[in-house]
């Protein structure tokens, strides 16, 4: 036993160019068909979650007797737990093994979406959802390394591709199957729908996942703590900065205060420490460093976009959760496209580098011209420009994900994975955060600078000046003309966001500069 770990530990102590030239399966398993099936599942059920139950939370409040203020927590717990436990994945999996790791988090994942189902009380369902939490932490990179140990290189493309589809589509989908499951059912269903799902899935890992070799490793208790800490600051931050003002409040100083001092004391200890949580081959890496550079724009840009639409559709535009559903859905099909694209010509040998920038390009070209918006466009500028930005969406992710894993050895992996889906996490709460405020913000400094317009000589239905001697009828007038003014000043904010974000994707392609091509296998 001594000696396979040696053998393990000096695996990953190569450099990282030490990538295997053999176009074999790390791992191969008897029937990768179903163990693809059993992995999608559940990463499928992990990324539905994020935002399934979003939809739920009125109902969730009436039930639980909770304030709007405390039933934020629901949401909240599970941000905070996933982001906590996530880091120590690669531990976790080198010490007990990657298969029993993955079929536990699947386990702790659907008992705790039966707690959550039949939770009585917002403390019982604060809990379960922090516990929900640390199994989705754990299925999010052991399926994306679990498909790649059991998928030679050359088809590895496509595997990402794959798992690709569930990571994007799964928050496009959500919140219309957790709208239809609250309306058709009861809000509880939004978590009893993942039992039966959870019962095929852990049938078929149990056939099929085999395990990477054990690995000894001591655990980095203060690395992970100051880690713990940074992380869990930093949501809460994120999370109760609009409640409480942001920096206006002693609270989010705190919060402030206390990621900074972790994130720094984390990044010290993690670079002078013998036995650091993460493998410090991972950083000097240059295609995967730059990787979670991008994954986290990815999350700041791509899915903050995904936040942000269906509030405007619904609130602005008077859509409800279906249709809402059904003019999102054809950014999915662009991702469809796109990612078996990408991953075909990886296949072929092109340089992902290039796929990547104009991922990245034709996204900002898309939010460029949603920023172009007004109250009167249709459904199919909708439509058309979701199409198009998911095209961009999938030549980013698929090809970043490519290069990221491509010169990493395969004793990495699991650390390398809950890396990059923490960057893409982190980076996705810091999006979705700031493009809310923006959108808060900038509703009431334009709607102050649309009613200096309002005057009576632009309203010439209505004298404005006279509408005093009608009393009531004349306020509910004023009233009519402000709803208006407000409307028009939130599409004014929702337009700063995409262009902000726009900006973002364009400035973020030349990092492609910074990256090496990664080898082929050819077809």
């Amino acid at each position: 036993m001594a000696s396979a770990a040696g053998r393990g530990q000096a695996a990953a102590s190569q450099p990282a160019a030490a990538a295997p030239v053999e176009d074999i399966a790390q791992l191969p398993v008897r029937n990768h068909a179903l163990l693809v099936i059993g992995v999608m599942i559940a990463s499928l059920m992990q990324v539905l979650d994020v935002t399934i139950a979003n939809v739920a939370i009125p109902h969730m409040q009436a039930s639980l007797s909770a304030t709007p203020d405390t039933i934020s927590w629901v949401l909240t717990s599970y941000i905070i737990a996933s982001a906590v436990a996530m880091p120590i994945t690669g531990w976790l999996a080198d010490r007990v093994g990657s298969r029993r790791l993955f079929i536990f988090a699947v386990v702790l994942f659907v008992i705790a979406s039966m707690l959550c189902g039949i939770a009585q009380n917002l403390e019982e369902m604060v809990l379960f959802r922090a516990l929900q939490g640390i199994g989705g932490a754990f299925i999010a990179p052991l399926s994306q390394s679990s498909l790649l140990d059991t998928t030679r290189p050359s088809r590895q493309p496509q595997i990402i591709a794959l798992w690709g589809m569930g990571v994007i589509i799964g928050p496009i989908i959500g919140p219309v199957l957790g709208g239809y499951l609250t309306e058709m059912l009861d809000w509880r269903w939004v978590f009893f729908v993942n039992v039966p799902f959870g019962a095929v899935c852990l049938a078929l890992l149990l056939a099929e996942l085999p395990s990477r070799p054990l690995r000894e490793r001591r655990f980095d208790l203060f690395g992970f703590a100051m880690i713990g800490l940074a992380l869990a600051s930093l949501q809460l931050l994120l999370d109760r900065g609009n409640v409480v003002d942001w920096f206006s409040s002693i609270e989010t100083w705190v919060y402030a205060g206390l990621a900074l001092r972790g994130a720094w004391v984390a990044t010290i200890h993690l670079s002078t420490a013998k036995n650091p949580l993460f493998d410090r081959h991972l950083f000097s890496d240059v295609n995967f460093a730059v990787s979670m550079v991008f994954l986290t724009v990815v999350g700041m840009t791509m899915f903050a976009t995904i936040a942000l639409l269906p509030p405007m559709l619904q609130r602005l535009f008077g859509y409800d959760v279906i249709d809402t559903g059904l003019v999102l859905a054809p950014r999915g099909i662009g991702v469809l496209i796109t990612m078996q694209l990408s991953g075909l010509m990886l296949r072929r040998g092109m340089d992902g580098r290039w796929m990547v920038a104009l991922g990245f390009l034709i996204a900002a070209w898309s939010l460029y011209d949603m920023a172009q918006w007004s109250l009167d466009v249709d459904r199919w500028h909708f439509i058309y420009t979701g199409f198009i930005q998911g095209l961009g969406i999938g030549f980013v992710f698929i090809p970043l994900n490519s290069i990221a894993f491509a010169t990493l050895p395969p004793p990495l992996r699991t650390e390398g994975s809950s890396l990059l889906n923490l960057a893409r996490s982190v980076g996705s709460s810091i999006g979705i955060s700031v493009v809310i405020t923006l959108a808060a913000n900038n509703t009431q400094r334009h709607h102050a600078a649309l009613a200096e317009h309002v005057t009576p000589e632009l309203a010439s239905a209505i004298d404005l000046s006279s509408l005093d001697r009608y009393q009531r009828y004349g306020e509910a007038a004023l009233m009519v003309v402000d709803a208006e003014v407000t409307r028009q000043a939130a599409m004014l904010a929702y337009l700063d966001d995409f262009l902000l974000m726009a900006g973002l994707c364009a400035a973020a392609a030349p990092l492609v500069l910074l990256m090496r091509k990664a080898p082929s296998f050819g077809r």
